[in-house]
């Protein structure tokens, strides 16, 4: 069965809204954690729109779980990961207009940054993970950059128009994590996984951990944060 990470920075969205000081995030990663949340997954961001240094800090003190924490390759973004030494360091692309992150890192093309980040990460003893598009040629480049893991993303998964669409993309989704698995590499996934279409994938048996966000939080809204942590939980198992 697949773990669950939380992802917690639509909390710190809203409390950004207003610039105050709730919600807490930190307070619903320690729900999370109580719910049955594998690891706590947080963005922080160049523009820092919504997690703040501090919070990482924070987390880091106070977590029981595993901090997975998601960067780009941004000179300062690394130091303050090298400083603060989450359990995990996922390294993903970043634009400053999009609203949330539009696809996999492209290893490829970004080569020689992501093996000089990923070393400097894992001298700290940081876990690098890769968030990458599940193509083959971006898996191999993820290992060869220094990545222990990787984190498929199931974006066009979750964004199919019709069946057929779905499951394609599932099938692409199979074939990466059981290449990944065979290459000796820890397979994570996400991105639009919510409470509807999220089984298909927990079931593909290579897939070590899925990160979920944003369909928690919303569930949450209404049906309170633990709860809708359980309900995830009960659906990946």
């Amino acid at each position: 069965m697949p773990k669950l990470g939380v992802n917690i920075d639509h909390i710190a969205t809203l409390r950004q809204a207003r610039k105050e000081f709730a919600p807490d995030p930190v307070a619903a990663a320690k729900i999370s954690e109580r719910a049955g949340a594998d690891s706590i997954v947080c963005h922080l961001r160049e523009d820092r729109r919504h997690m703040q240094d501090r919070d990482i800090v924070k987390l880091r003190r106070v977590l029981k779980k595993p901090l997975n924490l998601e960067m780009s390759l941004d000179k300062g973004i690394v130091d303050f990961a090298v400083k603060i030494k989450p359990a995990y360091a996922m390294l993903v692309p970043e634009r400053r207009q999009e609203v949330t992150t539009e696809g996999g890192l492209d290893v490829v093309n970004n080569f020689r940054r992501i093996k000089l980040a990923a070393a400097r990460l894992k001298r700290r003893g940081i876990v690098v993970s890769i968030f990458i598009d599940p193509a083959i040629k971006q898996i191999n480049k993820a290992r060869e950059a220094g990545a222990g893991i990787i984190e498929l993303h199931t974006g066009c998964y979750a964004n199919a128009k019709n069946n057929k669409q779905r499951t394609n993309e599932l099938t692409k989704l199979r074939q990466a994590a059981r290449y990944a698995r065979s290459i000796g590499l820890t397979v994570h996934a996400g991105h639009g996984l919510n409470y509807k279409n999220v089984r298909a994938v927990a079931r593909i048996k290579e897939i070590d951990e899925l990160n979920i966000g944003h369909a928690i939080i919303s569930r949450a809204v209404f049906a309170g944060l633990g709860r809708a942590v359980k309900e995830m939980k009960r659906l990946v198992n």
